[in-house]
C-alpha cells in the first residue's frame, strides 16, 4: 500500500518544494507579463521605447483623460536631446504648456519640485526638468501602466504584432 509522501527520502521532499516554489514563480511572472513585439511588458520604459505601444498607452490616457503626464514626460525627453540653443525656448513651451498653475495641461508635482523648476526658468540647462519628469514617470508607473495592462487598449496592441 501507499504509505504516503512521509515516506520519500528527505531530499525528494526538499527538490519536489523547490520545483513547486520555480513553477508557482513562472506561472505568476508569465500571468504578470504582456507580450508587445517580442518583448515582455514588465516596465513603463518597455512600453516608452515601443512605437505601437507608446501610441495604445496614449489612447489608453487620453480615454482616462490622463494623457498630461505622457505629453510631459514626451516633452522632457525632446527638451534633453535639444541642442542648448534651442532649450530656452523649449523650456518656456514646457512651463506653458505643464507646469504653470493655469497650464493647460498641468502635471500634478509636488510643491517642491514646482517651486524648483520655476525658480530656473531664466536659465534652464540640461538636467533642469529630470526631477519633474522623473517624479511623472514614477507616477505613471504605479497607477497608469498597471491599469493600463489590464485595458483593452493594451490587448488590441499586443495584437497589432
Amino acid at each position: 500500500m501507499c504509505k504516503g509522501i512521509s515516506s520519500l527520502p528527505s531530499s525528494c521532499l526538499e527538490k519536489a518544494k523547490e520545483m513547486r516554489v520555480m513553477l508557482s514563480h513562472l506561472a505568476e511572472t508569465h500571468h504578470k507579463h504582456k507580450v508587445l513585439g517580442g518583448k515582455a511588458l514588465q516596465d513603463l520604459e518597455t512600453l516608452l521605447n515601443n512605437k505601437c505601444g507608446l501610441q495604445a498607452f496614449r489612447g489608453f490616457l487620453l480615454s482616462e483623460f490622463s494623457e498630461e503626464n505622457l505629453e510631459f514626460w514626451l516633452a522632457c525627453e525632446d527638451y534633453r536631446l535639444s541642442p542648448s540653443n534651442l532649450q530656452k525656448t523649449k523650456s518656456s513651451s514646457i512651463y506653458g504648456q505643464f507646469i504653470n498653475p493655469d497650464a493647460p495641461q498641468e502635471v500634478n508635482l509636488d510643491a517642491e519640485t514646482r517651486e524648483a523648476l520655476l525658480s530656473v526658468t531664466d536659465s534652464p540647462c540640461a538636467d533642469t526638468f529630470n526631477k519633474a519628469q522623473q517624479r511623472i514617470y514614477n507616477l505613471m508607473a504605479k497607477d497608469s501602466f498597471p491599469r493600463f495592462l489590464r485595458s483593452p487598449y493594451c490587448m488590441e496592441a499586443i495584437k497589432a504584432f
